[in-house]
């Protein structure tokens, strides 16, 4: 029986009861299932309730996306604490990523690739999400005297999620023998290597390549 949403509260109880479900049902079984029939079922009410809370499928996958960059700065803040240097705030950054990217594959590929064709989330949107998380690494990277400190956080932002992609996808696959990337110990390793190397190779704008 559809669940009784007469009152702010419980339209709120049910959002957040529809937000876990579909949550579960993309880790659980994948992008392709977040239909509004599934996640109706998994939170137990009918689809009705998905319109009343978030306006319809695309308005609930927006909501999915959005707790994904909660769930991201979350682990981005936890590993940042303790660091004070800006090189190292910016290598915290790195790994909590990588770490937030192997612990929940499917949330971040709703996140940052494109599982589902049909779903794009509105700029306004996407501008909150990196306000929350990117700024974190240009904020660092600010501390270090960058003076174009967003395009550097770009440059080492495509750097660290390139590195993290690669490596989850070895890691879904069968071990490559004799592969160098052949284990989670490794793949730190090759992330701290990588975005080491960019930043002792960025140079601020029209810097020549030989000074420092």
């Amino acid at each position: 029986m559809p669940r009784d949403v007469s009152t702010s509260k419980e339209v709120g109880e049910l959002r957040g009861d529809l937000l876990e479900a579909a949550v579960r049902v993309l880790r659980e079984q994948g992008a392709p299932h977040l239909t509004l029939r599934r996640v109706a079922e998994e939170a137990r009410t009918s689809t009705m309730g998905i319109y009343t809370c978030f306006g319809g499928r695309a308005g609930l996958l927006e909501a999915v996306y959005r707790y994904g960059f909660d769930v991201l700065r979350e682990m981005l803040l936890g590993s940042l604490h303790g660091h004070a240097e800006p090189r190292d705030r910016i290598m915290a950054v790195a790994y909590g990523y990588r770490e937030f990217a192997l612990a929940d594959p499917a949330l971040y590929a709703l996140m940052f690739e494109r599982p589902l064709p049909d779903f794009d989330p509105s700029p306004e949107l996407r501008q909150d999400a990196l306000g929350r998380t990117f700024s974190l690494l240009t904020e660092a990277i600010g501390a270090t005297g960058s003076e174009d400190p967003t395009r550097m956080a770009y440059l080492v932002w495509t750097t660290i999620h390139g590195l993290v992609s690669i490596e989850l996808t070895c890691s879904g696959r069968s071990p490559l023998p004799g592969w160098f990337l052949d284990s989670r110990e490794e793949g730190g390793r090759v992330l701290a290597d990588g975005v080491s190397a960019l930043l002792r190779g960025l140079r601020q704008p029209g810097e020549p390549a030989g000074s420092g």
